[in-house]
């Protein structure tokens, strides 16, 4: 490939790219009328919220369909075609529908519209023609700033359905800001793979309270290497009045190596330690050791009391890198 080439393939991405974000900010700039009425009608759905489209349109309706039922609000998609051939069974009263079509023409629609209309479920409509059919039978009409499409022949489907996708996201995050939608429930629908490690809180990835390596202050360092050997930790915790006051790690060990067999648990541990609460996330509690340089944490109670352990290597085994 020449230079002339790939400068050429460099700057058709760049016009589309350019194209497409112009469309977008113009959105942004001037939203439908109705964007704000239909998230009130979102939020008031008693039950889902069903998305529809053909083609190209239907792909933008599954990806809107799904941001939707991630983010706390249940969603599902129905392809049109099926509707009329049963699935129309899909869309109750109590759900609310967003129908797709660029040109608001779509005639596999049809049947769907006069289903919406015959049990009075609500609808929005997402389309760039504003006289359409779609959305002259619309509740909530969601129109799409004119904007070229970004192909050369300017018939593809690109700038309309970039401009769609975007305001679906709209649509699902103001939803989800509206309803108060809290990390902790955005894990519960996204358990698996690295996202999911990253919302795991840490009393779901430490180790509880009878793994803990805990001794007095009194306790001679005889005994308390046993108690370090035998739960496995490389780290003892000690308590006073059931308060964590310090850690005894690796390295108070070689710091005291001289008079080890002379002290107390008390003497060698390092006071005040890092601490982790069990609420916090593990992401959190991985950066801590990161930049402390340490294997393991603590996670105490409000009251300061030991009530696990968070090894670096369980973080890993999470996900957590």
């Amino acid at each position: 490939m020449t230079d002339d080439q790939k400068a050429a393939i460099r700057a058709t991405a760049a016009r589309v790219l350019t194209t497409e974000g112009q469309a977008v900010t113009a959105m942004a700039e001037a939203l439908p009328e109705d964007f704000a009425p239909a998230v009130e009608a979102i939020l008031a759905t008693k039950g889902r919220v069903i998305l529809s489209g053909i083609g190209k349109s239907g792909h933008i309706a599954r990806k809107i369909s799904s941001t939707f039922a991630s983010t706390g609000t249940p969603s599902a998609f129905v392809h049109p075609a099926e509707a009329s051939h049963g699935d129309l069974g899909m869309v109750m009263p109590g759900d609310l529908t967003i129908l797709i079509s660029n040109s608001g023409e779509t005639a596999e629609l049809k049947d769907i519209i006069a289903h919406v209309a015959r049990f009075d479920i609500p609808m929005v409509a997402i389309s760039g023609r504003p006289d359409s059919t779609l959305m002259q039978a619309a509740e909530y009409r969601l129109v799409l700033p004119p904007a070229p499409e970004a192909c050369v022949i300017g018939m593809a489907p690109t700038t309309s359905t970039t401009l769609t996708l975007a305001l679906g996201d709209a649509l699902a995050v103001a939803t989800m800001e509206r309803r108060g939608f809290l990390p902790e429930q955005f894990r519960t629908f996204h358990p698996g793979g690295k996202l999911g490690a990253q919302l795991s809180k840490v009393s779901q990835l430490m180790h509880g309270p009878e793994a803990l390596p805990l001794v007095a202050a009194e306790t001679p360092m005889s005994d308390t290497l046993i108690v370090m050997s035998e739960k496995s930790f490389g780290i003892a915790g000690v308590v006073s009045e059931g308060r964590l006051v310090g850690v005894i790690s690796d390295g108070d060990l070689r710091r005291n190596m001289a008079r080890l067999m002379e002290c107390s648990a008390g003497e060698v541990a390092t006071r005040a330690p890092r601490v982790i609460a069990p609420d916090d996330l593990a992401a959190e509690a991985m950066a801590v050791m990161s930049a402390n340089r340490i294997t393991a944490l603590f996670v105490v109670d409000a009251a300061g009391r030991p009530v696990g352990l968070l090894h670096i290597h369980d973080c890993l085994r999470a996900g957590l890198a």
